[in-house]
């Protein structure tokens, strides 16, 4: 199939460009996953390095603005952590506003079984962690740090070692997925937020009824949302709440629902008219048009998702992964409960939590496995649903003051995520060979030819 060609005249100098694969992998999860554990790899080696003091002394050095009696200041890892990690999380609130609005959550049955899966693979592993870490003081208030499944990672693996045709188990998991971050999202900002200022926290509900009434009123420009939702951040992060709640309610704030037919029908007359006069205001009443036609948090999410996907998640596990891993260290953590905690809880936890709900709710027929998912896809997709990366880092930093417990956390969740991206993987690539995805002679691959010799029919 051949490309559509870019809009506008040729550049006189052809320029080296991405080549068609290039772009189409990088347009994949398995490419923002592989940039993320690119990421991980340079922070790993870095923290570990004869330079480790330089990537110390990097995040934290201090950034910041001043406007007259106005201003913020924040070290480079908390302006990744606090302002930039509110596009992942506008993200993800886009996500879920979407399939909530036109996708996959709006069918009870379809959802029923990943979202009880979901609910088991956030309350087992806490109950794991809680049940390892009893006794043991303050480490028992980390158990949000195991509640997550790395989405980016998750579904980035499914495309490298999953099964052929793993199209029905991909949706079954970015489901899981989604419920599992509105889980971990509510008791990040319920249960891990130290004290709230009254003022700001008021100025923010302003903020967010003054969104409810552009919705209302069908506003579908992005301008005065990305106003707001500047507005929002600065009021959340003053509140005492974590800052990146602020992204969340504006993915979810930002109309996803899909324009009248009506809106579409127009674009053309208004093109005809930049045909027949090509002047710039008849060019900007057109691009308003076609804009019109499309749901704005789907122009939203198409706007943000690249940086998300190859900026910001890479930067905060740059930010966040570089841990020392001395022989002290590693010592350590290995005879720590809360190491032990995390990875077990990971690992173990999501896949008996998510298996065991998933197949309750079958049994109780509140709905089935999409197309020819199987029981074996199940368990080796919840197993992989043990990638607790970055909302696991992300709250790690929120839990632990103390630098050792927080070292002990990272390395529990390095621990974790890797024993269940390799078990995960190989399960999912043993199961699809036995067990396969694609339908015969529709999606599968083609049938070999028959033995020779080969004869006419007579």
């Amino acid at each position: 199939m051949t490309a559509a060609p870019s809009p506008g005249p040729a550049l006189r100098v052809r320029v080296p460009s991405i080549t068609p694969s290039v772009r189409a992998f990088l347009a994949t999860e398995a490419g923002s996953a592989m940039v993320l554990l690119a990421a991980t790899v340079v922070a790993l080696v870095w923290a570990n390095s004869p330079w480790s003091d330089a990537y110390t002394a990097l995040w934290e050095t201090s950034a910041g603005f001043h406007v007259g009696t106005f201003g913020l200041e924040l070290d480079l890892q908390h302006w990744v952590n606090d302002a930039a990690m509110a596009v992942f999380f506008a993200v993800v609130g886009l996500e879920i506003s979407r399939e909530a609005t036109s996708g996959e959550l709006r069918d009870r049955r379809t959802v029923a079984v990943p979202a009880l899966g979901a609910l088991g693979g956030l309350l087992v592993p806490v109950l794991i962690y809680l049940a390892i870490t009893a006794g043991q003081g303050d480490i028992a208030h980390g158990w949000g740090v195991v509640m997550s499944t790395d989405t980016a990672f998750l579904v980035g693996i499914l495309a490298l070692f999953g099964p052929a045709c793993p199209d029905r188990l991909r949706l079954f998991l970015l489901t899981l997925a989604i419920v599992d971050d509105i889980g971990a999202i509510t008791a990040m900002a319920v249960f891990y937020t130290d004290s709230v200022a009254v003022g700001p926290l008021v100025l923010a509900g302003v903020v967010v009824v003054a969104m409810l009434v552009m919705r209302w009123l069908r506003v579908w420009q992005l301008t005065p949302y990305v106003l707001a939702g500047a507005v929002l951040w600065f009021a959340v992060q003053s509140s005492g709440v974590h800052a990146t709640l602020a992204g969340v309610l504006v993915g979810l704030l930002v109309p996803a629902t899909v324009p009248q037919r009506e809106h579409a029908e127009a674009v053309p007359r208004y093109a005809d008219h930049l045909v027949e006069d090509t002047t710039a205001e008849r060019e900007h009443v057109t691009e308003l048009a076609a804009r019109a036609a499309v749901p704005t948090a789907d122009r939203l999410q198409r706007a943000l998702h690249p940086w998300s996907a190859f900026v910001v998640v890479p930067l905060f596990g740059l930010a966040n992964a570089g841990i020392a891993l001395d022989a002290a260290t590693l010592g350590d953590a290995f005879r720590s409960r809360l190491t032990l905690a995390v990875a077990v809880a990971l690992v173990v936890g999501n896949a008996v939590g998510i298996t065991g709900a998933a197949t309750l709710a079958i049994r109780f027929r509140l709905g089935a496995l999409p197309g020819r998912v199987r029981y074996g896809h199940l368990l080796g997709g919840a197993v992989l649903a043990g990638i607790g990366f970055t909302i696991s880092l992300f709250i790690a930093g929120l839990a632990f003051d103390d630098p050792t417990h927080l070292a002990q956390a990272k390395i529990g969740i390095l621990t974790g995520s890797l024993v269940a991206a390799i078990i995960g993987s190989v399960l999912l690539r043993w199961l699809g060979e036995r067990l396969p995805l694609c339908s015969p002679g529709l999606d599968g691959p083609p049938s070999g030819l028959p033995p020779l010799p080969w004869r006419a029919p007579a």
